[in-house]
């Protein structure tokens, strides 16, 4: 039986704190009989709705195989635990090797991104700019509109 765990971790953990919890996390279900299939963390990201006066939290994925004593071993951790602050669990029917719809959508975006947009300073965008202006050429500018053409009648 395979069971997909997605639960949200208190903003205010680091990263790495994250990452430990989630491993001793995994040590339970391993303990308790089960292996876990597929881990994925999918980064802070908004809430719906506030949990906790919180609006961000750290999300993670755990799928899991093994019995369901695997997964209420996986569950009372959870419980236990007071930096995460919302779990869900569902049973699957079916286990996919393709990643989560959000990390294709993650990778997708990585992929047509542009080295400035991947850098994140946008520095290049701003020299080509300088650079054109000094030329004279305006249309490089940013924010600069080009007049759209009409077709004649």
């Amino acid at each position: 039986m395979y069971y997909e765990t997605v639960f949200i971790v208190n903003p205010d953990t680091s990263q790495e704190n994250a990452e430990k919890l989630t491993d001793d996390l995994v040590t339970r279900v391993e303990a308790a009989g089960g292996r876990i299939v597929k881990r994925e963390a999918w980064g802070v990201r908004r809430l719906a709705y506030p949990i906790a006066k919180r609006k961000r939290g750290h999300y993670m994925l755990l799928v899991t195989d093994g019995p369901p004593s695997a997964v209420a071993a996986l569950e009372r951790a959870i419980h236990l635990e007071e930096r995460i602050i919302r779990f869900l669990t569902v049973r699957l029917t079916e286990l996919s090797d393709q990643p989560s719809p959000l990390m294709r959508r993650r990778a997708k975006s990585q992929r047509t991104a542009t080295p400035e947009q991947k850098s994140g300073d946008g520095a290049g965008e701003r020299e080509r700019n300088k650079s054109a202006k000094a030329a004279g050429n305006e249309t490089a500018v940013e924010g600069a509109s080009k007049q759209p053409e009409t077709a004649a009648a």
